[in-house]
Order: structure tokens, then sequence, then C-alpha cells
């Protein structure tokens, strides 16, 4: 009992804790995760996730985060740690299984040219030996599953999920089995290779039609 409420304690820390010296300290807290993770399960209904994102996408997230939170100003440093953070999808021994919800190629973050960028170097890295990307199409049967919130599954040691209010992280066996059992539920969904490039190229040409003064 004691070493469960232990657990559950150590489950959720808010953002104003985590983030009380800035941006740049949350982002170095999760390296040590990261650096001993040999398979990632990524599922994201909202963004673009970490390991895949460009510096100036960072960048517009995390200053919206700045300014939402009212924190201190150390983006640079942050977003710098983020892009350092991405070496492990180029370091052989280690798999990214990454789902998305095709929303997610359609919801620009920081304007129009920063989106298509985005998405460009999301086609780059979907072919990297790493990288297992699969997006599920707008309009496919969700009766098996739907959407739920974004999470990162690292080996079978803990899921992480971030909300509004704080930073979740579990750890009990039974909890991260049904992480695991959703995340292949939605990747059965999901389109690969050639067929969800093909929707991030329909994404890039849709930017490409909108209007100029949104860049």
């Amino acid at each position: 009992m004691v070493a469960s409420l232990e657990a559950i304690e150590g489950m959720f820390v808010q953002w104003r804790e985590m983030e009380r010296t800035g941006l740049k300290a949350a982002q170095e807290s999760v390296i040590p995760t990261w650096e001993r993770t040999r398979h990632f399960r990524i599922y994201s209904s909202q963004l673009i996730p970490g390991p895949l994102q460009t510096a100036v996408y960072i960048e517009a997230l995390l200053t919206s985060l700045m300014h939402r939170r009212g924190l201190p100003d150390d983006i640079e440093e942050a977003v710098q740690i983020r892009v350092d953070k991405q070496h492990i999808i180029h370091d052989g021994g280690r798999r990214i299984a990454v789902i998305l919800e095709e929303s997610v190629l359609r919801q620009p973050v920081g304007g129009v040219d920063v989106m298509a960028a985005q998405l460009g170097h999301l086609l780059s890295v979907s072919v990297l030996p790493s990288i297992s990307l699969g997006i599920i199409p707008l309009g496919v049967d969700r009766s098996e599953i739907w959407p739920t919130e974004g999470f990162f599954m690292f080996d079978e040691a803990e899921v992480t999920v971030e909300l509004v209010s704080g930073h979740l992280t579990i750890t009990q066996p039974h909890e991260i089995g049904m992480y695991a059992d959703a995340f292949t539920k939605l990747a059965a969904l999901a389109v690969h290779g050639k067929a969800a490039r093909a929707l991030i190229t329909a994404a890039v040409a849709d930017l490409d039609d909108a209007p100029n003064e949104r860049r």
C-alpha cells in the first residue's frame, strides 16, 4: 500500500512546478528517460511529436507555452535541448513508432510557412530505418477506438501524458498494458508507407493554397 501511494504521488506534476524556472529545465528533465529507451511508441491527436519536430516548429510551440503560462524567456536554450534530444532517431538500435491523426497535419502551428517546412521534414524522416510512421485518415471508421489523449510509451517501463494542468507519468504495469493495447488498435487504423506520405503531401498542397496573409 505504501509503495502504491508513493507511485501515485509521483505520477502527476503540475506544469507550474516543472517549469518554475523556465522551459529549459522541463526539457532537460526527460533526457534520462529518452536516453535509456529503445522502443518509443508515440500517439498524437494534436501536434507533431517532439522527435519529429523542426526547430522553428518547436520554437512556435514553446513560445506559445511561455506566453500562456507566464514563464521566463529561455526559449532559445529550450529549443536547442529538444533538438539535441532528436539524435535518438538517428541512433542504431532504437525503434520509434509514431501514430498521428490526419488532423495533426492540417493544424498549422507557427503559420503556413513553418507548418509547410514541418510537413516536409516529416516526409524526410518518415523513411529513416528507425521510424515507423502511421497516419489515421480522416473519415476512417472509429467504432473500434476513437481519438484519445496523446501519449508517449517508453519501452514497457512508463507512459507519459501531457494534460492542460500538468505532466502525468504512468508506471503501473496494468495501465501501461492498456496504453499498449490502445496503441495497437490505433496503429491498425493507420496507413503507412506511401499511403501515409500521400496524406502528408496532400496537406502540404492544401497549405500552398492558403491565403498569403496567413504566412
